[in-house]
């Protein structure tokens, strides 16, 4: 039997999306049962980090710290493909 162009391409993309849509439940499913665990894991920890004191601010909120330098030196090598830092001299850096 010959089947119109039309029609395999019709079940074609139908069997796709239906074995997509039974991988999705599986995969809901496989969450709810194996999840457990782990969310009770995530609750600890979230309550961990609420009990720890928060980082000291800067006195001056303005002011560039050294980790920010470091951060923009460090995209700025990469960004031109420089072999290593030494080979770029940053001038002054102003925050916008």
């Amino acid at each position: 039997m010959i089947y119109p162009n039309w029609f395999v391409c019709v079940m074609g993309m139908g069997t796709v999306f239906a074995g997509l849509i039974i991988l999705i439940f599986a995969v809901k499913i496989m969450g709810l049962v194996f999840g457990r665990g782990k969310a009770q894991e995530e609750e600890e920890a979230a309550a961990e980090v609420t009990r720890t004191a928060p980082a000291p601010l800067p006195a001056d909120p303005a002011a560039v710290t050294p980790e920010v330098i470091a951060a923009v030196s460090a995209a700025i090598v990469e960004d031109m493909g420089l072999p290593d830092i030494t080979a770029l001299r940053i001038v002054s850096i102003k925050r916008v």
